[in-house]
């Protein structure tokens, strides 16, 4: 493959993804400004965005910003975007799609997002979605609801039927089949097989997305779907908090949450393929924990 055409898609997808960064930021920076001040007194929070390098410095290996941000209604959320680059060890090459023992090189850029609110009725959330290349190329990622309530703990609530049905119509644009193929990878996914139930209420999950091979067509196609995942979120998700936000909630609700963040910390820590990538590749330690709640219990 032209080498040229390469790069510029690598350049179009990372831009992509510092863009969306963007647009969520500002909506999470809004949500923060809007919400009352009597249930969520002090100062609206804003994002600090903080560079950092991949690797030692000897060699340029990329790097990326994560943007994290505490404030007083979101109790900590990260958004962060990565571009990173460079060979893989021999041990975990065997597990990348594409990485060949002759020529072990990788490029990975993405973005990444999980948000923890302090209103136990706002249910926390996840969405990442990348761009890999070895000597193939994929697009991989997908976004899911994390209520820590039990009464929305299901499919059949209002909140998640609206959450999927977002999804779904982003899915739809590109095919029939994705949104049921992929809802079902998620659901088998966010899963803690030790507790024998699902982290939250899922949404939607795929990796290794090429539609087909190496031609311009798939990848626009595959680039395309991609960025509708992330659109969808964005249209989901704040709109969500937003009708939450103005509930109050008392000492067992939190609780509740609390005990909920636990089940999170466990699925990321035992199951997480993302945070096992990150920590393989010498990815940001920072930005990569970040999904770990500011407060969790273990009952």
């Amino acid at each position: 493959m032209d080498a040229g055409l390469i790069e510029a898609r690598k350049a179009r997808a990372r831009a992509w993804f510092e863009e969306l960064r963007d647009r969520l930021c500002a909506a999470f920076e809004a949500l923060e400004e809007e919400a009352p001040a009597a249930l969520y007194p002090g100062v609206a929070g804003k994002f600090e965005k903080t560079p950092w390098r991949r690797g030692d410095g000897s060699a340029d290996q990329g790097g990326g910003v994560a943007g994290m941000m505490r404030g007083r209604f979101f109790e900590k959320v990260g958004v962060h975007v990565s571009s990173v680059y460079g060979p893989l060890s021999a041990d975990f090459a065997k597990n990348v799609k594409g990485a060949d023992p002759a020529n072990p090189m990788f490029w990975a850029s993405g973005i990444s997002l999980i948000a923890h609110l302090r209103n136990p009725h706002c249910p926390a959330a996840h969405m990442n979605t990348r761009h890999l290349v070895t000597t193939q190329w994929w697009f991989g990622g997908g976004g899911d609801l994390n209520p820590t309530q039990d009464y929305q703990r299901s499919e059949e609530y209002a909140d998640a039927r609206e959450f999927h049905s977002i999804l779904r119509d982003a899915c739809n644009k590109h095919g029939a089949d994705l949104y049921p193929r992929y809802k079902k990878w998620a659901d088998e996914y966010f899963y803690l097989p030790h507790r024998h139930h699902a982290r939250g209420i899922g949404g939607i999950f795929y990796d290794h997305h090429n539609s087909g091979g190496d031609g311009d067509d798939s990848w626009e196609r595959d680039f395309a779907f991609t960025q509708d995942v992330g659109r969808a979120f964005l249209q989901a998700y704040p709109a969500l908090l937003r009708k939450h936000m103005h509930r109050s909630w008392s000492e067992e609700d939190r609780d509740e949450q609390l005990v909920q963040r636990g089940r999170y910390v466990e699925f990321n820590l035992l199951y997480d393929r993302g945070t096992a990538f990150g920590l393989k590749t010498g990815g940001n330690i920072e930005s990569i924990l970040s999904s770990m709640p500011p407060v969790a219990k273990w009952p």
